[in-house]
């Protein structure tokens, strides 16, 4: 038929133009033209003929709900799939096993798994798209656990995994970090045989990028066969991450003598690097460029820019940037100015910044916190009192910090005076043992970090508790001598903290790698790869 030809040759013009001219349609050339909308992912066309092939009366087949129920999960269309999902009871394809994954796929993005669960175990025979899509709905909520589980079960249930199976188990350890579970699984593909595609590359080498191995990820951009634009801005992302600007520059300029087109996100990344590396000549060479390329920065590219004046202790420069902005300022733009005034000691402009966040993102616990410490670093424990107030009145709660280890398939957790460990007294006892040696080579605790209203005996002995601290001696004790040791924390590491673990990695001569919500940290030989700004 030509509507399934231009359809197959990607021209949904054509196809749609063969459609309306048709004097008579039927569910086949319905369902030809909606699988075509689909597959181009023109959702909305979709399933708008999907309504008006039902509403003509003819009844799909499995085929039509398939494609309308992609359809409807790439709109994230709750109400759109449920309806569809009711029209497939009546027409008794419910069973099907093409529609009935299409049903785990649509419930999985719109984030329902526990719908998307009962119709999975609900299938009398599942395949590997079934077992795909329910595990990439849990990769979707970083459920790092029960993706490994499911691929275990499909594993033991005969299936044999895909390309779209392991991305989708990458992206789940990406988020959490999780290098040696990462290892195992790119072990497992390597194992059967599965060709690295551009594809399935990206995602590896984000895994490794993301769970601090530097290494791995750079081999794996490596021997990729053939990189498109999104492996070279994975490369890019990681080395801005981890604090290696002259590597991210370097290769921004292998990467345009290629003759690949940087896009925005390629800018965004070079632009992190700099930012991160303080290169603020090249930063604004780099931002100018864009230009050049016909590119319009857009709001994360103006807050590189201001993070990188605020680096540069450059305050006054990065506020009249924000003021010239073509667009309006979000909190993130504000929020960059307040970590720079944090770090500079702007007490003034710190509050400026802060109010102006308050207004755009007032839930956000994080800025209440650094306006806090600013003033009472500043001696200001009225103001710092004034903000807490204002935090317990408006119901803004901190997000409680924790950190984690990953030996073997275990992850430790760790809060701040943690102390349900089974191993807490020889954790105790080695903090202690750490502290005693950093003292003796210059640490000194500064107790700005902790809370302001206990006396000072007080304000230290919290500071030896942090969540980062017990985290480092539990891998001290446990993690084999001359492998690299690494902590990841769900928020910005304290200055403490911070200065602590560069002089633990001197003392033990050890390479330490931490992971905030920021940035990577390597500490080595009693300096940090931040060069004591992030």
């Amino acid at each position: 038929m030509v509507i399934n030809m231009y359809v197959k040759c990607g021209d949904m013009e054509l196809a749609r133009r063969a459609f309306d001219e048709m004097t008579k349609r039927d569910m086949v050339s319905y369902t030809m033209l909606i699988t075509g909308y689909s597959q181009s992912n023109e959702f909305k066309e979709s399933l708008w003929l999907y309504l008006d092939m039902v509403t003509m009366g003819l009844q799909p087949n499995e085929f039509t709900f398939g494609s309308a129920l992609k359809s409807a999960g790439g709109m994230q269309s709750d109400a759109m799939g449920r309806g569809i999902h009711g029209t497939c009871v009546k027409c008794g394809y419910e069973e099907n096993v093409y529609v009935a994954s299409a049903l785990v796929d649509i419930y999985a993005r719109c984030n329902r798994m526990t719908e998307a669960e009962v119709i999975f175990d609900g299938m009398k025979s599942k395949n590997e798209v079934s077992w795909n899509a329910l595990i990439a709905g849990y990769a979707r909520k970083d459920d790092g656990h029960t993706v490994m589980q499911l691929f275990s079960e499909m594993k033991r249930g005969g299936f044999r995994p895909t390309h779209f199976t392991y991305s989708s188990i990458f992206a789940a350890c990406a988020s959490t970090g999780a290098l040696e579970q990462g290892k195992w699984v790119h072990a497992d593909m390597m194992k059967l045989g599965e060709p690295v595609t551009a594809f399935i590359g990206n995602t590896l080498l984000d895994m490794y990028g993301k769970a601090g191995s530097i290494k791995d990820a750079k081999k794996v951009f490596n021997r990729l066969v053939k990189k498109d634009i999104v492996s070279w801005n994975s490369m890019l992302t990681v080395y801005a991450h981890h604090g290696l600007g002259q590597e991210a520059v370097d290769l921004f300029e292998e990467m345009r003598a290629a003759g690949f087109q940087p896009n925005e996100i390629t800018f965004l990344c070079v632009l992190n690097a700099c930012s991160h590396a303080g290169f603020f000549d090249k930063g604004f060479y780099y931002f100018d460029m864009m230009r050049k390329y016909k590119l319009k920065p857009d709001i994360t590219h103006y807050v590189t820019i201001v993070d990188l004046l605020g680096r540069a202790g450059q305050l006054d420069r990065a506020e009249r940037f924000i003021r010239a902005m073509p667009i309006v300022p979000t909190a993130a733009v504000w929020k960059a100015l307040l970590g720079a005034c944090r770090m500079h000691k702007n007490t003034e402009l710190g509050a400026y910044a802060a109010e102006r966040v308050f207004e755009l993102d007032p839930h956000d616990s994080g800025p209440h916190m650094i306006l806090s410490n600013i003033y009472a670093s500043a001696g200001r424990s009225s103001d710092a009192a004034r903000v807490r107030k204002m935090m317990n009145e408006s119901g803004v709660k901190k997000e409680p910090a924790c950190s984690w280890v990953e030996i073997g398939n275990a992850v430790h957790v760790f809060v701040a005076n943690d102390d349900s460990h089974p191993q807490t007294e020889e954790i105790r006892k080695m903090w202690n043992k750490l502290r005693d040696g950093i003292t003796k080579i210059g640490y000194i605790p500064d107790t700005s970090h902790a809370l302001w209203f206990v006396d000072q005996e007080e304000r230290n002995e919290r500071l030896q508790n942090h969540c980062e601290k017990l985290a480092l001696a539990f891998a001290i004790l446990n993690v084999p001598v001359g492998t690299p040791i690494t902590i990841k924390k769900n928020i910005r590491v304290c200055g403490d903290c911070h200065a602590a673990f560069k002089f633990v990695s001197k003392l033990i001569d050890r390479e330490i790698i931490l992971r905030d919500t920021n940035r990577f940290h390597h500490f080595c030989g009693g300096s940090c790869s931040c060069n004591d700004y992030w």
